[in-house]
C-alpha cells in the first residue's frame, strides 16, 4: 500500500494541457520541450505546496490526491495563476470521494469521475463536482454549469466552475437522448416558434393531430433547439409500443435511470421530457399531471392524437404543411423540380408530411403525374371507416398504395417486420423474418422502414397496417420465431447479468424491452408459458433494473397460472425470476412462497449457484421480517449448499442482531473478501461492519465503513441501504454531542424508508438531544441532498 497517499475522504486533481499538438507546431520541438518542462515544474510546485501527492504523470497530464478539498482548490488556483502568462494552458478537474486505497494506488469510480470532469473543461478553466463544491469556501467564485453526462459514468454529474472567466460549453456527452433523424427538416418555422412560445408560458404542451401530421418530427426539432436551456437535459420517451397506461411512469423512469421513484429522481431539476405517441395510453394522464405538479422545474412536451385533458395543459394542433412547404418536401425527397402535378399531388394528400414522403419515395419509378393518377384511384378505394377523419383515410390509402407497389419479397418482409415491438437489429431481422440486406435497404428507401442507431423500425401507424396484412398462418409462424429469438437472447445474456458486465448488458438489452414484452404477450396468447419462464429466469436482473416491476410480476403470475402447461425447467425459471421480482417489488410474502417452492426442486436453471443464492435470499427476507430463527435456518442451509460470501453476509447480520460483535465482524470481513466491490451485497457488508464498529465504540472505522457503504448504495440508488448508513452516522453524531446533525440525518433516513426503502431500520429508539426541528429539516431532503449532507458534514469536520 502506498503510504504517502491520503486515505478516507480524498480530493483528486487532474490536469491536462490544452491543444498540445497545436502548441508543438507553433513553438517547435525545442520550444515546446522547454515550455512543457517549465509547466511541469510549476504544476508540481503548486501541488506540493498545498499538500498534494502526485499519483501519476502521463505525457503532459498530471494527477494529484489531496487530503482536503480546500487544499486541492488552492493548488488549482495556484496552477492557473502560475501558467496564465505562458504559452501553455491546462484544464483542471476536481472531485472528492472515498476511494479504496491499495498497494497499486486508488481503486473506484471517484478516480474516473475526476479524470472525466477534467477532460470536459477548457484551458485555464477549473471545474469540480458537487461533492467538491460543497467543501470549498466562498473565497472561490462558483458557477453552476448544470448536470452533464460523462463517458462511462452512469449517472449525470453536476459540474461547477471555480474561479472567474468565461469559457465555451463543457465538452461532455450531450445531456439528451433525442433521436437524430437522418433526413433534413424543411419549413415549419412558424410552428417551431409557436411551440416554443407555448413552452415559455406552460409546463405541459400537447401537440395533437392525426397520424402522419408530423407531430413527432416537429416536437423533436422544437426540443432539440431547447437542449441548452435545460440544465438537467431534454429527453425523449417513445411510448408507441406501450399498451398498458400503468407502465407509462415506469417507462419514463427507465429512460431517465430513475431506479427509486420518478418524482424523487427529477426533484427540482430543470428538465424537458418529450413523451411521444401517448394516445394509446392516455389514461396515464392524471399520473403524469401529478408528476408535473410535484416537480416545479419539469416541463412536458407531448405528442398525441387526443388531449390529456388535465389541469394546466396547453394544446397545439399541428397543422398540415403549407402548400409551398409540402411541395418543397416532395421535391427535396424525390429530387424533382416543382410542377403543377406536384402541387396537385400534395393537395390530394392534404399536405400530410408522412403521406408526402411516402409518395416521394415512388418518384424513382414513376413521374409525379403517374403517381397522381395511381393515387387518385387508390384514394377512392380507401378502406378507412366512414366516420374516420378524412386525412386518416388518406394516409391509410397512401400506405396501402405504397404497399401494393412493393415486390412480393418486399411485401413479405414488410409484413413480418411488424412482429417487432421496438424495432430490431439486423441480426434479429435476419433470424426472425429471414430478411436480407438489399430488401431491408429497399424498404428504408421507400420510407416504410427507418434505420437509426443500428436498428430497423417502423412508425407505429405503418406497423399497424403491416400487422393487418399478416394472415393467421404467417402470424403464428413469425411470432413463434420472434419468441424463440427473445428466449435465446435471455439465455445468452443470463451469464453477463450476474457479473461485472451487468450494467453494460442491461444497457445493450434496453432497446429490446418492447420486444421482450411482445414475446411474452405472444407466448401467453399461444399458451406457451415455458417461454415466459425462460425469459424471466434469464433476464430478471435486467427486468428489475429496467423498472417495470408491476408488469413483469404480472407475467410471472400469468405463467404460474398456466403451470399445468409448464415443464419442470420452465416452472423453475419462472420461480427464479418471479421470486426476485416479487421481492424487489416489496411483496415479500409472495417472494417467500415462490423461493421456497424453488428451493424444494432439483433442476438446473440459468441463475449461477441458484440453490445457495435462493436460500440466502430467503434468509435476508426473513431478517427483513424480523424472523431471526428462520433467517438462521436459511443461512445455514445456504452455507451447506455452497453459499460462501452470501451466507457469510447473512451470518454477520444475524450475529450483529444477537449482539455478538466479534462474530459479526469476522463474518462481515469474510463476506467482503468474496464479494465484488461496488456491488449491492458488498455495500451491505460495509454497512454491517460500520454498525459493528459503532457498537464496539470504534468511531473512526465506523465512519469510514458507513461512508464507503453510503457511496455504493447511492451509486446503486438503493434507498434502504442509504437510510441505514444515515442512521449509523446519525448515532455517531449524537455520541459526539452534535444533536442537530444527528437529527437531520435521522429525519432523512426516516423519509427514505417511508418512500423508497426496502430494508428496516436497525433501531427505532429515540436519541437524546435531537431537536425535532432538525429532524423535520432532514425529512425535507431529497435522496441526493441527504447523501451530500452526510458526506459534506463529515468532510467539513
Amino acid at each position: 500500500m502506498r503510504e504517502d497517499l491520503p486515505s478516507g475522504s480524498v480530493t483528486f486533481l487532474f490536469t491536462d494541457v490544452e491543444g498540445s499538438t497545436k502548441l508543438l507546431y507553433a513553438l517547435g520541438a525545442e520550444g515546446y520541450t522547454e515550455a512543457l518542462a517549465e509547466h511541469r515544474r510549476l504544476i508540481r510546485e503548486a501541488g506540493t505546496r498545498h499538500d498534494g501527492v502526485e499519483m501519476d504523470t502521463q505525457g503532459d497530464a498530471f494527477s494529484f490526491a489531496f487530503p482536503t478539498a480546500r487544499g486541492a482548490a488552492d493548488a488549482a488556483r495556484s496552477m492557473t495563476d502560475a501558467l496564465v502568462s505562458g504559452p501553455i494552458q491546462v484544464r483542471i478537474g476536481l472531485h472528492t470521494g472515498t476511494p479504496l486505497l491499495t498497494e497499486e494506488g486508488y481503486v473506484g469510480d471517484d478516480v474516473h469521475i475526476a479524470a472525466r470532469v477534467a477532460a470536459s473543461s477548457h484551458g485555464g478553466q477549473v471545474v469540480c463536482t458537487r461533492a467538491t463544491r460543497q467543501l470549498v469556501d466562498d473565497r472561490f467564485p462558483r458557477l453552476d454549469l448544470g448536470e452533464h453526462r460523462l463517458k462511462d459514468i452512469t449517472e449525470p454529474v453536476s459540474i461547477f466552475q471555480l474561479g472567474p472567466g468565461s469559457f465555451p460549453p463543457l465538452k461532455t456527452i450531450s445531456n439528451t437522448n433525442l433521436p437524430r433523424p437522418a433526413s433534413s427538416f424543411l419549413g415549419r418555422e412558424l410552428e417551431l416558434a409557436e411551440v416554443h412560445a407555448h413552452l415559455d408560458g406552460a409546463r405541459l404542451v400537447t401537440l395533437t393531430g392525426p397520424g402522419g401530421a408530423g407531430k413527432t418530427r416537429l416536437a423533436l426539432e422544437a426540443a432539440a433547439l431547447l437542449v441548452p436551456a435545460y440544465k438537467a437535459g431534454v429527453f425523449w420517451v417513445g411510448l408507441a409500443s406501450l399498451r398498458d397506461p400503468a407502465h407509462v411512469v415506469d417507462t419514463i423512469s427507465q429512460v431517465l435511470g430513475a431506479k427509486n421513484g420518478l418524482v424523487e429522481h427529477i426533484g427540482e431539476r430543470e428538465m424537458l421530457l418529450l413523451l411521444d405517441n401517448l394516445e394509446q395510453v392516455i389514461e396515464a394522464a392524471p399520473e403524469l399531471s401529478a408528476v408535473v405538479s410535484a416537480c416545479p422545474n419539469l416541463k412536458l412536451l407531448v405528442t398525441s392524437r387526443e388531449l390529456l385533458r388535465v389541469q394546466g395543459e396547453v394544446e397545439y394542433a399541428v397543422p398540415a404543411l403549407a402548400v409551398d412547404e409540402a411541395v418543397s418536401l416532395f421535391c427535396e425527397r424525390a429530387q424533382v423540380e416543382p410542377s403543377h402535378e406536384v402541387a396537385e399531388l400534395c393537395a390530394r394528400l392534404d399536405s400530410l408530411p408522412l403521406a408526402v414522403e411516402l409518395a416521394a419515395a415512388r418518384a424513382k419509378a414513376l413521374s409525379p403525374a403517374q403517381i397522381l393518377d395511381r393515387l387518385t384511384s387508390r384514394l377512392d378505394l380507401s378502406r378507412g371507416r366512414r366516420d374516420a377523419d378524412p386525412r386518416q383515410q388518406t394516409l391509410r390509402a397512401t400506405i396501402e398504395w405504397s404497399y401494393d407497389l412493393l415486390s412480393e419479397r418486399e411485401q413479405q418482409l414488410f409484413r413480418r417486420l411488424s412482429v417487432f415491438g421496438g424495432g430490431s437489429s439486423l441480426e434479429a431481422a435476419v433470424e426472425v423474418c429471414e430478411a436480407d440486406l438489399d430488401t431491408l435497404q429497399s424498404l428504408v428507401e421507400k420510407s416504410l422502414l427507418r434505420f437509426t442507431n443500428e436498428r430497423y423500425g417502423m412508425l407505429e401507424t405503418i406497423r399497424e397496417y403491416a400487422t393487418e396484412r399478416l394472415d393467421p398462418e404467417e402470424t403464428a409462424e413469425v411470432r413463434r420465431r420472434h419468441r424463440s429469438f427473445v428466449v435465446a437472447l435471455a439465455e445468452t445474456s443470463a451469464g453477463d447479468l450476474h457479473n461485472v458486465n451487468e450494467s453494460a448488458t442491461s444497457s445493450r438489452l434496453a432497446p429490446d424491452y418492447a420486444n421482450v414484452r411482445a414475446a411474452v404477450s405472444y407466448a401467453l396468447a399461444e399458451r406457451e408459458p415455458d417461454d415466459v419462464g425462460l425469459i424471466l429466469g434469464g433476464l430478471y436482473p435486467f427486468l428489475i433494473s429496467h423498472g417495470h416491476l408491476a408488469e413483469t410480476l404480472e407475467w410471472a403470475e400469468a405463467a404460474l397460472a398456466a403451470r399445468d402447461r409448464l415443464s419442470i425447467r420452465g416452472l423453475a425459471e419462472t420461480l427464479v425470476g418471479g421470486g426476485e421480482i416479487a421481492r424487489f417489488s416489496g411483496d415479500l410474502g409472495r417472494a417467500i412462497e415462490l423461493k421456497e417452492e424453488l428451493a424444494s426442486m432439483r433442476v438446473d436453471v440459468l441463475r449461477p449457484n441458484w440453490r445457495a443464492a435462493t436460500l440466502a435470499d430467503l434468509s435476508e427476507i426473513a431478517l427483513d421480517q424480523g424472523d431471526l430463527a428462520g433467517a438462521q435456518r436459511y443461512a445455514e442451509e445456504s452455507a451447506a449448499a455452497g453459499g460462501g460470501a452470501r451466507a457469510n453476509l447473512c451470518f454477520a447480520e444475524l450475529a450483529l442482531r444477537a449482539g455478538d460483535l466479534r462474530a459479526a465482524e469476522s463474518n462481515g470481513l469474510a463476506a467482503l473478501a468474496g464479494l465484488e466491490q461496488g456491488a449491492f451485497n458488498h455495500a451491505c457488508g460495509l454497512e454491517i461492519l460500520g454498525e459493528t464498529a459503532r457498537r464496539s465504540g470504534d468511531e473512526e472505522p465506523a465512519r469510514d465503513y458507513f461512508e464507503s457503504a453510503l457511496r455504493s448504495f447511492a451509486d446503486l440508488r438503493d434507498g434502504g441501504g442509504v437510510a441505514d448508513c444515515l442512521d449509523g452516522l446519525a448515532r455517531l453524531a449524537a455520541a459526539d454531542g452534535d444533536g442537530v446533525r444527528a437529527g437531520r440525518l435521522l429525519g432523512a433516513a426516516e423519509r427514505l424508508r417511508e418512500t423508497r426503502g426496502r430494508r428496516p431500520a436497525r433501531s427505532d429508539v429515540a436519541l437524546p438531544g435531537v431537536p425535532d426541528v432538525a429532524r423535520e429539516s432532514g425529512r425535507a431532503l431529497t435522496f441526493d441532498e441527504a447523501v451530500e449532507l452526510a458526506l459534506a458534514e463529515r468532510a467539513d469536520a
